[in-house]
């Protein structure tokens, strides 16, 4: 048994079964790994993958043990190579975050730019998607962090920790006739049409639940993945725009009234979590401190000897978390 045949079978359910495609990811060719499948099987006596002809069809039973055996010890072995590169060298390496736009776009900024400038020799990549696409990224390894807080049950074999709330503001132009209106009622915000997040995204099944609770149906004419996006609906008159108050900009954004919408809708937290089992680097410590000041070394180590989610955010129920 090599760890080579191990990543060929977890690469294979990470591209879907297509061999091809694992190939083309791992930078060999089809039947080189199609050979290491059939050995492997042949050494554990048992059959990995289901097939018909020479397609892989599915995975047996036995084979998603195997593949999660695998995935675990192939984290183990670049955790083996992260403490020994920790030791020799501490400043270099890489760090893969996987977000949304909102957070990349308000919340991640001066973090970055504060972190780049420290260790300027670890490279550092940003991927942005949906709640589903950053716990997967996460979960396969092709993330170091995910940064989330649509969704948070997709992220139950990650560790996540809680970095701060934050809350809504509803934004309309200068003319529109909810501008002058002191305190917003949820009766106001549903008498007009609405450009707000996609349904998974920033926060807006907060959103959903609070129209729900109301016995009130949003009028939703448009939605967008980018706050920015929104914005220029809201400016062309679409409608009245939802979205996270860290999100708007008093100088870019001055030709739009912004009215608090806190008192309307829940806050939402978001958190920032990795896979169990993996060896922080000095600087991904440093990373999860700069996003999150009371995610010190101590309090994250802490965290990450605990069983589970819930007992995570258990640990930090008498924590006050910073609202954004």
């Amino acid at each position: 048994m090599k760890l080579q045949q191990l990543r060929y079978i977890v690469e294979i359910v990470n591209n879907n079964l297509n061999v091809s495609a694992t190939a083309e990811s791992l930078f060999t060719s089809q039947p080189g790994i199609s050979k290491q499948v059939r050995m492997l099987e042949d050494e554990l006596g048992v059959q990995i993958f289901g097939r018909s002809g020479k397609h892989l069809t599915h995975v047996t039973q036995a084979g998603e043990e195997i593949i999660r055996i695998a995935a675990d010890i192939l984290s183990k072995a670049e955790g083996i190579k992260a403490v020994s590169r920790e030791y020799t060298q501490p400043d270099e390496g890489k760090l893969r975050i996987a977000t949304t736009h909102t957070q990349a776009r308000y919340a991640l900024p001066e973090v970055i730019d504060g972190f780049v400038k420290k260790y300027d020799k670890v490279s550092l990549h940003m991927y942005q998607g949906t709640p589903a696409q950053i716990s997967d990224a996460a979960a396969k390894g092709e993330a170091d962090f995910a940064i989330a807080t649509e969704s948070l049950h997709l992220y139950n074999d990650l560790i996540m920790l809680p970095c701060y709330h934050w809350n809504r503001s509803i934004i309309v132009t200068k003319d529109h006739p909810l501008a002058a209106v002191k305190k917003l009622t949820i009766e106001d915000v549903a008498a007009h049409p609405l450009v707000t997040y996609v349904f998974g995204f920033t926060g807006r099944s907060v959103l959903d639940k609070a129209f729900n609770d109301a016995n009130l149906e949003p009028k939703i004419v448009f939605t967008a993945t980018d706050a920015d996006v929104i914005k220029t609906y809201v400016r062309l008159g679409v409608g009245i725009g939802v979205v996270a108050t860290m999100a708007v900009d008093s100088e870019q954004d001055s030709d739009l009234v912004v009215l608090d919408a806190s008192h309307l809708f829940e806050p939402s937290t978001t958190k920032i979590g990795f896979r169990r089992g993996t060896f922080l680097r000095g600087y991904m410590f440093d990373f999860i401190e700069r996003f999150a000041p009371h995610l010190n070394k101590n309090i994250v180590s802490q965290a990450m000897l605990l069983k589970n989610n819930d007992e995570i955010d258990r640990l930090f129920q008498d924590v006050s978390l910073p609202m954004k």
